[in-house]
């Protein structure tokens, strides 16, 4: 891979902007008069000039730019060279070429084009429009791809994909983005913002970060490759369970549980063909005379194994399911995001075979139903994500009922991307996407109504007259990669604390599920009966037996985001009541025994179980980060 760097681009659509050179900040700064300058009606692009910067990649930004302000009907832009975008900047000589160089692809692409002068302090006035494209952040690498990556034709053509973005409402109406009032849907909006940007890359260390490192959940594997992880036992227990989660609904649902290998063939006539159909990066090895890839999702090995099945009409729908430990992309540097974007994820992947598209709707909206409810267990409800559904425009003319019933059933306003004709293998997608604190969206559980890869693998299935049928494939992944989901969770808990509540975890993912805290040693004794009677009915149950103070203890316990906290004493032993404090409700009741272990096997019935991940005494525990 080549440089990291890129050039940094805040785009901003402006009533009006004004500006006056004061004093030059560089020997290199442009000659230019001392009078204030006044541009209206224009898009103003604050630029940022970073190492290794080039003339191409000025131009490849330009181009980006021209095909974004064909959706805004404007063609007047000024070029602000802005410094504070960025810590890594060129020289400036080198950056006074780049910005010259966007100038003259601007022009010569029929833009009217100003540019403010070169290194100097100006002081500025800014008004900037209210709709949902107005501001846009760009970030445009200076990096070329490696000779030696295969780049899918998918890949290409989705960075030159033209489409039109629209909010589409439960009622069936349809308004074009820069129209609808988001006044009560602001993280529609950001979605908007972002997908319609198109900008990947994280200008910022995301908040969720710090604290999967800081709950001793998971963190960096300085060893490996960027994108791959350490998980320490507290995050396994969390990842395992969400992985049982969503494992024990796909059964339930009725898919059939496989297992296939994790690299492919290269060279293999239907994979490769697929590769070109499907927008990812790969990771290729050499293996004696064969070059192999990586896989990105389950679709390779479930299709090679249903196209040596022998399949009836009669077991349709068929539902395959397999949990693939690990998927690998190689995302972009720039790209990876701690939990929301890695290049080695573990990735739920369920697909159906339908005999046509009646029986292919049906099951969709069963599999729209099921992905919901996975998120609702995680405890993400529909006020935490936002829907979006992209198709090709001859297959919504033809089932536009049927989208507004997703739309209807998701119970609020969806993004709308619609293509001029069919640029994937799939007809329709939607997905659940977060919106994290750097307003990032990340899709989370996703379907594909798929019409290519039947054919590409010569899946068939035998109809009532004997005949061999291609079916439709459905591609779902209830929950998205497990991994974005813990990033999800802690994401939501941070704008949770910020807006006055309490982080937390839900009750059958914490990792101690009841801290146990004696007041002094001479009731440590008391303490761990009281542990072991929480133990035996599958609760995770800790002892902090640490010669600490009891404040400190207590603090430790809601730094751990420990749900249940009991201290126990004398005045506890002899009452039998026990004070049991509630990080959720935030206050503390007196409650028997019995009566917290009811309420909890309760709280996390019906959800999967494992035991403690660490020793039960904190004092046995070591310590992972920090």
């Amino acid at each position: 891979m080549g440089g990291l760097n890129s050039l940094r681009i805040l785009q901003l659509h402006s009533d009006y902007i004004e500006y006056l050179p004061v004093q030059k900040e560089v020997s290199a700064a442009e000659e230019t008069e001392k009078t204030a300058r006044r541009i209206e009606e224009v898009v103003v692009l604050f630029t940022a000039v970073e190492e290794e910067d080039n003339e191409v990649v000025a131009t490849r930004a330009i181009k980006e730019i021209e095909n974004f302000l064909e959706k805004l009907k404007v063609n007047r832009i000024l070029i602000y060279p802005y410094a504070h975008l960025s810590n890594n900047l060129a020289k400036p000589a080198v950056a006074l070429k780049v910005i010259r160089r966007m100038e003259e692809a601007a022009k010569t692409a029929g833009m009217e084009t100003f540019r403010a002068p070169f290194g100097w302090n100006k002081k500025f006035t800014i008004s900037i429009k209210g709709h949902p494209l107005a501001e846009q952040s760009r970030t445009v690498l200076a990096d070329v791809e490696n000779e030696e990556e295969k780049v899918s034709e998918a890949l290409q053509a989705e960075a030159k994909l033209e489409s039109s973005w629209y909010i589409i409402q439960p009622d069936g109406s349809v308004v074009p983005v820069e129209k609808f009032d988001f006044t009560e849907h602001k993280d529609l909006e950001r979605l908007a913002k972002y997908e319609i940007s198109k900008t990947r890359a994280s200008q910022e260390k995301p908040p969720h970060i710090k604290l999967m490192q800081r709950l001793e959940l998971v963190d960096y594997e300085p060893g490996s490759d960027p994108g791959n992880l350490r998980w320490y036992p507290k995050g396994r227990l969390v990842k395992s369970l969400i992985e049982q989660l969503v494992t024990d609904t796909m059964v339930n649902y009725g898919a059939m549980e496989v297992e296939t290998p994790v690299m492919y063939d290269l060279n293999h006539p239907s994979l490769s063909d697929y590769l070109d159909r499907f927008p990812a990066r790969q990771y290729i090895i050499k293996s004696e005379d064969k070059d192999l890839f990586l896989r990105f999702a389950a679709c390779f090995g479930q299709f090679l194994m249903l196209h040596d099945t022998q399949l009836s009409y009669r077991q349709l729908p068929l539902r395959v399911y397999e949990l693939t430990r690990y998927s690998f992309r190689r995302e972009k540097s720039g790209e990876i995001a701690g939990l929301r974007r890695q290049r080695a994820f573990t990735m739920p992947d369920c697909h159906a075979l339908c005999a046509d598209l009646r029986q292919t709707k049906r099951e969709f909206i069963t599999r729209f139903k099921l992905c919901s409810e996975v998120l609702d267990s995680l405890g993400l409800e529909k006020k935490d994500y936002e829907l979006a559904i992209r198709f090709a425009e001859d297959f919504y003319n033809k089932n536009r009922n049927f989208v507004i019933s997703l739309v209807r059933l998701f119970g609020k306003p969806a993004l709308m991307e619609m293509f001029e004709e069919k640029a994937f293998y799939w007809v329709l997608k939607w997905e659940f996407n977060f919106i994290d604190n750097q307003e990032k969206a990340s899709a989370l559980s996703t379907d594909q109504i798929d019409v290519e890869n039947a054919y590409r693998y010569d899946i068939t299935y035998t109809d009532e007259t004997g005949q061999k049928q291609h079916p439709l494939i459905l591609h779902c992944s209830p929950s998205g990669g497990i991994e974005r989901c813990v990033y999800a969770m802690l994401e939501k808990s941070y704008r949770d604390q910020k807006e006055g509540g309490v982080p937390f975890l839900p009750l059958w993912l914490s990792p101690t599920q009841v801290r146990v805290i004696p007041v002094s040693d001479k009731f440590t004794k008391d303490a761990e009966n009281i542990v072991e009677e929480i133990r035996r009915h599958e609760i995770r149950v800790d002892l902090d037996d640490r010669s600490l103070t009891l404040q400190k203890k207590v603090r430790e316990a809601e730094r751990d985001w420990v749900i249940y906290v009991i201290v126990i004493g004398q005045k506890e032993i002899d009452s039998g009541f026990l004070p049991v404090r509630d990080r959720v409700a935030r206050k503390i009741k007196k409650m028997k025994l019995r009566e917290l272990v009811d309420k909890i096997l309760k709280e996390v019935e019906d959800k999967p179980f494992k035991p403690l991940p660490l020793p039960q005494k904190l004092s046995q525990r070591p310590q992972f980060y920090g």
